[in-house]
């Protein structure tokens, strides 16, 4: 466990797991500078677990994704004093100027960002276009249907679970350690290390209906968890064509993202997921600058007074 930032007074966190001196340095080059703007601006502590939190020779071993549900357990037996953890994946960048996500959640209950309902566009036009994107411009063997367009019904049932009836990308879990340490060692322990998903042994589906079918949630804003590949293929798709080899313009578009969003995550497997490695997003003082005085700007109350016509020189 290193402890890149102390939570200090707010006893809040964020966390992930980066497992291995590459994938930890991958990770601190690319993500860590967002993520460490936000933690200052809000004063919040911030931990990666750089190793297994349960042995691989444990029987209840599995991979590094379901260990999420070990960081309550592994903060409570140390010595840190930790009240509330949010937990992301590697792969998500943060809008530093965005609102404490400990400001819209409560302790008793476990925090969610659905990734299918409440959504800002219609989530089949979303799978649509990257269905139709792929094949068209990146390989013409991906199939215009396939699981991406998966009902919850279908969902639960592939992987022999009681249907519920929201569905929440893992990528983001916000948790209590009083209150959630035992409730989510007993999720893990429900499953042995051979668990089948259709994401090879993820954890998605399951740990979805682990925390619907217990019920406390707060179901916070896709704010919190913009998902890239929805948000490229509605509001970027020519970055699936003469866009996807300008590492500038895809920056650009990834910052565009982020100012409307608060956190962006680069979720899946695809081309678009990769996009996140480009590093370099809000950074330099000028791109600071430009941030910061947008945001400054946005407090300002305006008038609509007139000033008359106005044209460029």
């Amino acid at each position: 466990m290193k402890i890149l930032i102390n939570p200090g007074k707010s006893k809040n966190i964020l966390s992930t797991i980066a497992i291995g001196e590459d994938y930890y340095h991958f990770w601190y080059k690319n993500a860590f500078p967002s993520w460490e703007k936000y933690c200052v601006r809000h004063g919040l502590g911030l931990v990666v677990f750089d190793n297994d939190l349960i042995s691989d020779k444990d029987p209840l071993w599995k991979k590094a994704t379901w260990q999420k549900l070990l960081i309550a357990e592994s903060l409570k037996n140390s010595p840190l004093l930790v009240k509330n953890v949010c937990y992301l994946d590697t792969d998500i960048l943060i809008n530093y100027r965005s609102p404490n996500i400990f400001d819209d959640y409560k302790a008793e209950t476990i925090g969610l960002v659905s990734i299918v309902k409440n959504m800002p566009f219609s989530i089949d036009e979303s799978r649509r276009k990257i269905s139709f994107l792929r094949n068209k411009y990146y390989d013409k063997k991906y199939p215009l249907d396939s699981a991406i367009f998966m009902t919850l019904e279908q969902v639960f049932s592939y992987h022999n679970l009681p249907i519920q009836n929201n569905f929440a990308c893992m990528g983001l879990i916000v948790f209590n350690v009083d209150n959630h340490t035992n409730l989510m060692r007993q999720w893990f322990n429900n499953y042995d290390r051979n668990v089948k998903s259709i994401t090879n042994g993820g954890d998605q589906s399951h740990i979805n209906y682990e925390i619907q079918n217990w019920g406390n949630i707060t179901w916070l804003d896709y704010k919190y968890q913009a998902i890239w590949t929805y948000e490229m293929a509605i509001k970027y798709p020519f970055l699936y064509n003469f866009g996807r080899n300008n590492k500038s313009l895809i920056r650009e578009c990834i910052e565009a993202s982020l100012m409307t969003n608060y956190f962006l995550h680069f979720a899946g497997s695809w081309h678009e997921s990769e996009m996140w490695k480009l590093g370099e997003v809000f950074e330099g003082k000028d791109k600071v600058k430009e941030i910061d005085d947008y945001y400054q700007y946005i407090d300002i109350p305006v008038t609509g007074k007139p000033k008359g016509i106005i044209k460029p020189s």
